[in-house]
């Protein structure tokens, strides 16, 4: 089974549109490696996570902001195609 990317994102702070576009760069770039993204709204204010499957990939507080499409690409692909070349993106 392939793996599905779980976005939870702070409704109250706006973050779905920014939720949608990194699903929409990860849903483009590894459209024949994921199952789906999953967009949540949390309850918990000023949350903003990113995990493959059970696995914690990106969590905003921890690391101090929010990640660009190109670190979150790499993140996801070193988890599942170590071997892929994400071409501009590995520069």
């Amino acid at each position: 089974m392939k793996p599905t990317i779980i976005i939870e994102y702070c409704p109250k702070c706006g973050w779905l549109l920014r939720a949608a576009w990194m699903a929409q760069e990860l849903l483009t770039t590894f459209s024949d490696d994921l199952h789906a993204v999953t967009l949540i709204p949390s309850d918990v204010s000023g949350r903003y996570t990113i995990r493959l499957d059970e696995n914690l990939l990106w969590d905003r507080k921890r690391e101090g902001h929010f990640p660009e499409p190109k670190e979150m690409k790499q993140r996801v692909r070193d988890q599942i195609a170590p071997e892929r070349n994400l071409g501009h993106n590995d520069r």
